[in-house]
């Protein structure tokens, strides 16, 4: 007994009436010849439909080698007519009606597949065995003689065990006979096709590609994620172990009845691959706590799950299944629990599926608990932002059509995924066609940018089984791009531009390569392996609105502009500028300020030629009297006038219109007479209201060498004022009385 090795795969569409002509076809032959040794399948009986012993199954039953003949025809590969060798008739695109019986469907795919795979080494030894020439079968069933023919060289061309009698189709038994009658032929030439291509098995007629796949997928664990609506992750924990399971940390780990948390996914559960049937004893998966569905279609649901606000809704697009749309529904009810009545809405857009597919999907998020899950029969692109339902939505998940090249059982994700089985035959030769890859690329590219139109989202999730680039990075920077390109060209503002936001999964090292971290690090990926098959994700999140820092200044201006606190805004800058005028004359001027000034003081070219000659030899001494008398003044002038010296002592309303009618800017002495008394306080002439920003520019001037050529100028004392002077301020400073004596004003 040899054991099928080829077994995996769900069906979800069958037909009848395609085999019923067929049938009647042979059944009316005349050239038909009994076989050389009938098989044992046809003699009736009452075994059962399956022979399993412990190496495996002999043969299948007869509704799955039929089934799978119409997947076969569906999706072989067609050549053109100068170089076919087989021809399987021109029935394509045959439509399956549904069959209840999920393992059966998955056989009948995973034969069909395998099948595909097969095909050109298959088509070899029907023509050099002369079983295509020689049988008079039509070419319609050619496929179905394919497909058996794959089987009956798998099981070392062994009969299969009985079948009952009410399974029996008579179109599969005939050509099973034929099949029979020419085993020992069909043997010799694919063992002639072996030693012309150097294979030891069959397998090594695959490319690279398809082997690695086939090896990984036979060890491939199972993942299942915890229903938390109708259970809790430490119940199920507890069930398990008290089944016998025993839990381990990490999924290197995983051997025997063991299980293990995902390191991405806390609701994920891994276990072994063997142990699925051992699963169902637990009734975990029939009542709809356990969930086993592959990982890469969890991941989505998870980074939505972290990205949804407390007020937002989700909305799924794309290719996915009834277990996604539960996952997500069960992630975003339970990050709500709790926190308020109403949770939140998963809408999900189902164009793509008729009114019964529609109507199951719905009965079955039910069945899970899953009460806030709501579908939108339009297409995607029909929708906008003005659509009612969609007003609160905040996140998208988009998981568009794919060509699921990172998945090692591609069958198996197909079937349970609703995916796409046109890709069968693609996938079924180790790559995808360049016209199928544009199509699906083109797709996708139209999903994200209608997904990045609608101003209400702030994140969209897009995932992806691909290993192309294509469909991957390509596809988001691309949708970046335009998305940038329309907002500026509309003049929308800049946080309504997406950008890439860190993945919310952390990227395990053996993930990718040393040379591929920066390039892949806005992305998450994983690259398929034998203890995951591969996926792409990537968030898209607009960008935050910039924190604008404005100055009180500029609060106020805006709000003068607007017409808004005009008098309060009036005051207050009126108070700034004296503030800023009163720390001004405490410091030092910046060279800025002097530059100005100092083309202010050239304005008369005899500014500093009135000055006396006899006053340059004074001028060691006067220096340091300046600087004193500097502090003095600075400290005295706060506002416009003196008005803050002590009334008779000086003229409030006094200003300094005789000094500045004067072209000078320092005082002078007679140098020729002796020097007078000095008066008790130095006199100080007060300046025009207008020109006070300039008396700290004054004082700070440098050392000036005034000329001589101004003799002594006999009335230079009509100047002084002796009944005016300025006390001594209690701002002097360090000044002492006798030096504020016997100095002399700079006016």
């Amino acid at each position: 007994m040899v054991r099928n090795k080829h077994i995996g795969g769900r069906l979800n569409r069958s037909s009848t009436g395609k085999n019923q002509k067929a049938g009647s076809q042979i059944s009316n032959s005349k050239d038909l010849t009994p076989p050389d040794k009938p098989a044992e399948g046809d003699i009736p009986g009452n075994s059962p439909e399956l022979q399993t012993t412990s190496e495996g199954q002999l043969g299948f039953p007869d509704r799955v080698y039929l089934l799978a003949s119409f997947i076969f025809q569906n999706h072989h590969l067609e050549k053109p007519p100068a170089q076919r060798l087989v021809s399987y008739g021109k029935g394509r695109g045959l439509s399956l009606p549904k069959v209840k019986d999920e393992e059966m469907q998955r056989t009948a795919y995973e034969l069909a597949f395998n099948t595909l795979k097969y095909q050109e080494l298959l088509e070899d030894i029907m023509i050099d065995s002369c079983f295509y020439l020689t049988q008079p079968m039509p070419d319609d069933q050619m496929c179905l003689a394919a497909v058996m023919l794959y089987d009956f060289q798998d099981r070392k061309f062994l009969p299969r065990e009985r079948q009952r009698d009410g399974e029996i189709e008579q179109e599969v038994r005939d050509v099973e006979k034929y099949l029979l009658r020419f085993k020992t032929k069909l043997a010799a030439s694919l063992a002639r096709c072996r030693i012309k291509h150097d294979l030891l098995s069959i397998e090594c007629i695959l490319p690279e590609s398809l082997k690695t796949k086939q090896e990984r997928s036979s060890s491939l664990p199972l993942y299942a994620w915890v229903n938390t609506l109708e259970s809790s992750l430490d119940e199920v924990q507890s069930v398990l172990k008290s089944a016998g399971f025993s839990q381990v940390k990490s999924i290197g780990q995983l051997e025997g009845e063991t299980f293990c948390q995902d390191p991405h996914c806390g609701d994920i559960l891994v276990f072994p691959a063997q142990l699925k049937a051992q699963l169902y004893t637990t009734k975990l998966l029939s009542n709809h706590k356990l969930i086993i569905q592959d990982k890469s279609c969890s991941l989505g649901p998870q980074a939505v799950c972290s990205l949804l606000p407390e007020e937002g809704d989700v909305l799924m697009l794309g290719c996915f299944s009834v277990l996604t749309v539960s996952h997500t529904a069960c992630l975003v009810a339970e990050k709500r629990k709790g926190v308020g009545r109403n949770q939140p809405t998963v809408y999900v857009c189902v164009s793509d599926r008729t009114d019964a597919q529609r109507e199951e999907l719905q009965q079955a998020v039910t069945a899970m608990g899953c009460r806030n899950v709501k579908l939108i029969p339009e297409v995607f692109q029909s929708l906008d932002n003005d659509d009612k339902r969609l007003q609160k939505v905040r996140v998208i998940l988009l998981t568009p059509k794919c060509s699921v090249s990172a998945v090692s059982n591609p069958v198996d994700f197909i079937l349970q995924e609703n995916g796409d089985t046109e890709l069968l035959q693609d996938l079924s030769q180790g790559s995808i066609a360049p016209s199928r890859l544009q199509a699906l690329v083109a797709q996708q590219r139209k999903d994200i940018d209608h997904a990045l139109k609608f101003p209400r989202v702030l994140s969209v999730v897009y995932s992806t089984c691909s290993s192309y680039q294509e469909e991957n990075e390509e596809v988001v920077r691309r949708a970046l791009e335009h998305s940038k390109a329309r907002s500026e060209q509309e003049g929308e503002p800049k946080q309504a531009n997406f950008r890439l936001s860190p993945s919310p999964f952390n990227i395990p090292d053996d993930a990718v390569g040393p040379e591929e971290t920066e390039e892949t690090e806005p992305f998450f990926m994983l690259e398929p392996s034998e203890q995951s098959n591969g996926c792409f994700l990537a968030v898209l999140s607009k960008e935050p609105e910039p924190v604008v820092k404005e100055a009180p200044r500029d609060v106020l201006v805006r709000a003068n502009a607007k017409g808004i606190l005009e008098r309060i805004g009036t005051k207050k800058e009126h108070h700034r500028h004296t503030n800023r005028m009163k720390k001004t004359s405490h410091v030092p001027i910046s060279q800025p300020q002097f530059s100005a000034v100092k083309n202010q003081e050239t304005k008369g070219s005899n500014s500093t030629s009135l000055c006396g000659q006899g006053f340059t030899n004074r001028r060691p001494s006067l220096q340091g009297k300046a600087k004193a008398m500097h502090v003095q003044v600075s400290k005295n002038t706060g506002s416009s006038s003196f008005s803050s010296t002590k009334p008779g002592n000086i003229t409030p309303k006094r200003s300094l219109s005789p000094i500045l009618d004067i072209p000078t800017s320092s005082p002078r002495r007679h140098s020729a007479s002796p020097p007078a008394p000095p008066p008790p306080t130095p006199a100080v002439r007060t300046r025009r209201p207008p020109q006070e920003p300039l008396k700290p520019v004054v004082l700070v001037l440098p050392t000036i060498h005034f000329p001589s050529f101004f003799p002594a100028h006999p009335n230079y004392n009509k100047w002084r004022d002796p009944a005016q002077s300025v006390p001594l301020s209690r701002s002097s400073g360090g000044l002492s009385k006798d030096a504020m004596v016997k100095s002399r004003p700079l006016f």
